[in-house]
């Protein structure tokens, strides 16, 4: 299982050791050159930094050839609209004090490399874990912004201090140690964003000392045991807004407000002023209140849209002096928090765990918040959620994004999209060549959109093959897979309905043998960010027109003839609100060759197929297919009589908890060669009567696995059932099989939730090899 988070990344990267301290006097030191005073300096608009430097020196001109040794150095001479790149390393700062200001519209910037850019190498460090310095002072500067370094402060010394600074931005500053971040001073408009702080001897973040529209924004902070040891404290500091923060105590405040502090904002904030487990704080508790606002910073305060853990086993709300142990009485008290949660921050994913109420919730109009998150990550839309956030609704609460999140499925057809033999999908009517590749726009046509689409779900079909072979259907642009989606023999036509990952908005397939063959794409429908969910069931059989199952009298479909199959109200399958079904469809006894149509109840029959077949021949195949007034049609487009049966493995609707998430494919068993992923297995059939026991692939709690499962060398004919290994083996069939045919088939199969497995049982008399190839899973 795979556990949700909000924990914190130091993401200190490489450090380089230097010996060389600075102090402040350096800010100060003569013979440095001046900035802004006309001459070749005057032209610079970057300064180097980098003490790994062989030729830096702290009195050179701070190119990038002959850098500075020290940021100090720099920060004597930037003037407005310079910016100070400092190189990966640590800078043994021992009190780096900027005052030089910038201008509204040419600030001077002092920049780190980016971890979230390609190249990071690590970061540019102030002071060192052995060698603890000053941290970083901004005193009485305006108009300079800070971005992507990493401060570790010595004991008694801040990490950040802001004093009477003025329009003032830190993105990306990290911290550990000291006495944490301090906004003081009367400083005004100073933005501290993106930053991990840990370590603090007491407050984390404070914004004391009168100042005025601070806005702490997107950090993750960590706070140790202590009623002085807040994640953030404004005391006597109008108009502070606290969003969208993160925040991990040890048994200590989470965000407090005192003083005067009027004005404030506190929203889309994950607070958890406990532990990061379910341990309560026993005697501690009563330290660890999520949100506190006194009475004298409760005027003009907003606070909503935050969640607050009551793990901790404290108050989760003190306002105005009072406690409140739960949202609905802190609303109905103080009229904040009507869209608060008292929740657990951290999340198991699972069947039976509660709903994340952080996700795709936020306020996106609260002031102070970022387009992003911590990491430069834009929204994402889960789709097993609702979106209850404003603006576009996606906005995650806390400082991270919840980027694990699958798609949903609509479904569009069946309407063809390829087919070489008459150039639909393609500019002229010809065979795929041996050994060629095809490529196909899947998104922008037939209503699937231009945008957003993870994968698609086709019927496809190989006819008129020139050589024995197989195809791949894969993801466009990518390398290959060693993986199949069909085999066929010379001159035969095989379908398979494969799901497949979209990239570029195109799909590809390549002929994996010596002649040519034709292909034919009918979309059963797609998968993206809006739509309908999967529901895992059985397999059950729905349909056998032998027995009879789901019809009222056992006799064969008739040539030409149509059958209406009830889905909605059985088997499980709810009543209302199904979209789509997917079926595992077979014919037997097909007197006359022909191919199967499986289509939305109520309308005609489209010009599309999903199961072909000989005379004399059983063949299967996975169809996922639209519901309309609770029922699908099957047509017989042959001259002859058949016989069907549809075992059901799922349906879609509206509501759920499980989103697709497509990768692959990938090879994940191979009963020929010895197979060491995830366990060992010797190379070896499947006895008769036998299981084979694979791994799910995909997914952090997998309902069930979409899998491509191929049958080769069989000793005698018969067929496949795969399902979760619970419970004895359902009398359902999967694929059917000649001896010695190569046949392979989709199949959507339920997991055994206690270890990500599903078995597939051969159901004949003689052993089989089998080969499994995964397409991604259905999970929570």
């Amino acid at each position: 299982m795979h556990r949700i988070r909000t924990r914190i990344r130091t993401g200190n990267g490489a450090r380089i050791r230097t010996a060389l301290v600075v102090g402040a006097t350096l800010l100060g030191t003569a013979g440095l050159p001046a900035v802004g005073a006309g001459g070749a300096q005057a032209a610079v608009t970057t300064l180097y930094v980098d003490n790994t430097a062989a030729g830096c020196a702290d009195g050179g001109p701070g190119t990038r050839s002959v850098p500075y040794c020290h940021v100090a150095a720099a920060a004597a001479v930037a003037g407005p609209g310079q910016t100070v790149e400092i190189a990966r390393g640590e800078y043994e700062e021992t009190d780096l004090t900027i005052t030089r200001s910038g201008t509204a519209g040419a600030p001077i910037t002092f920049r780190g490399p980016s971890p979230y850019e390609p190249g990071y190498g690590g970061s540019a460090v102030i002071g060192s874990s052995a060698h603890p310095g000053g941290g970083l002072t901004v005193r009485g500067a305006r108009y300079v912004v800070f971005e992507y370094l990493e401060v570790e402060a010595a004991a008694g010394r801040p990490v950040v201090l802001a004093d009477g600074a003025r329009d003032v931005s830190f993105t990306g500053v990290s911290g550990t140690g000291g006495t944490g971040v301090r906004v003081t001073g009367g400083s005004e408009r100073v933005r501290y964003a993106r930053a991990n702080l840990w370590g603090a001897q007491g407050p984390v973040v404070t914004v004391d000392g009168g100042s005025t529209g601070t806005v702490v924004s997107t950090n993750n902070i960590i706070s140790s045991t202590g009623a002085d040891h807040a994640a953030v404290l404004v005391d006597n500091a109008p108009n502070t807004v606290v969003v969208a923060n993160s925040t991990l105590g040890s048994c200590s405040p989470g965000i407090v407000l005192t003083g005067a502090s009027v004005g404030a904002t506190v929203e889309n904030n994950a607070v958890n002023a406990g532990r990061d487990t379910d341990s309560p704080c026993d005697t501690w508790s009563y330290l660890a209140t999520g949100i506190t606002v006194a009475a004298s910073a409760a005027a003009g305060t907003k606070a909503d849209y935050n969640v607050v853990d009551p793990r901790s086993g404290g108050t989760p709300y003190k306002w105005a002096g009072t406690g409140y142990a739960d949202q609905p009485s802190f609303t109905a008290a103080s009229g904040q928090g009507a869209h608060d949660f008292v929740s657990p921050t951290t999340f198991w994913r699972g069947p039976d765990r509660p709903l994340n109420h952080l996700i795709d919730s936020a306020d996106e109009n609260a002031p102070g918040m970022l387009a992003t998150d911590r990491q430069g990550k834009t929204p994402v839309d889960d789709p097993t959620l609702p979106n209850t956030g404003t603006g576009h609704g996606t906005r995650d609460r806390g400082a991270q994004e919840f980027l694990g999140v699958g798609s949903a499925y609509t479904p569009a057809g069946p309407v063809r999209l390829l087919d070489t033999r008459s150039a639909i999908g393609v500019p002229s009517a010809q065979a795929v060549p041996a050994g060629g590749t095809l490529d196909l726009p899947v998104t922008g046509v037939a209503g699937v959109p231009a945008t957003g689409v993870t994968a698609v779900t086709l019927t496809v079909t190989a006819t008129g093959p020139a050589r024995d072979g197989d195809l791949t259907v894969y993801p466009h642009g990518q390398a290959r897979p060693g993986a199949s989606t069909l085999n066929w023999v010379a001159g035969r036509t095989v379908p398979n309905q494969v799901t497949v990952p979209v990239k570029d908005g195109k799909v590809s397939f390549y002929n994996h043998s010596g002649g040519t063959v034709h292909l034919i794409a009918d979309l059963a429908g797609y998968y993206s960010p809006k739509g309908d969910l999967f529901h895992p069931q059985g397999p059950t059989r729905v349909l056998d027109t032998r027995a009879p199952i789901g019809v009222p009298s056992a006799q064969p479909v008739a040539p030409n003839g149509t059958l209406e199959l009830q889905l909605a109200g059985t088997a499980g399958v709810p009543s209302t609100g199904v979209t789509a079904v997917t079926v595992n469809v077979t014919v037997t006894d097909p007197s006359e060759d022909g191919h199967l149509t499986v289509y939305p109840h109520g309308g005609a029959a489209p010009d599309t197929s999903n199961l072909n077949w000989t005379a004399g021949r059983t063949v299967a195949n996975l169809v996922t297919v639209p519901v309309k007034d609770g029922k699908v049609s099957f047509y017989n487009r042959s001259g002859g009589t058949v016989h069907l049966i549809a075992d059901l493995v799922g349906h879609h609707s509206a509501e759920g908890r499980i989103a697709f998430y497509p990768g692959g494919p990938t090879r994940v068993m191979d009963t020929r060669l010895d197979w060491g992923r995830p366990y060992y297995r010797p190379a070896g059939t499947v006895p008769a009567r036998g299981s084979l026991t694979v791994f799910a692939n995909g997914g952090s709690y997998p309902a069930s696995a979409t899998l491509n499962i191929t049958v080769t060398e069989p000793g005698a004919a018969g067929h496949l059932t795969a399902y979760s290994g619970v419970g004895p083996v359902p009398d359902t069939s999967t694929l059917n099989f000649e001896a010695g045919q190569t046949v392979a088939n989709q199949a959507v199969v339920p997991v055994d939730p206690t270890n990500s497995t599903v078995v597939i049982h051969n159901a004949s008399g003689a052993p089989v090899h089998l080969v499994v190839d995964s397409s991604g899973s259905e999970s929570y």
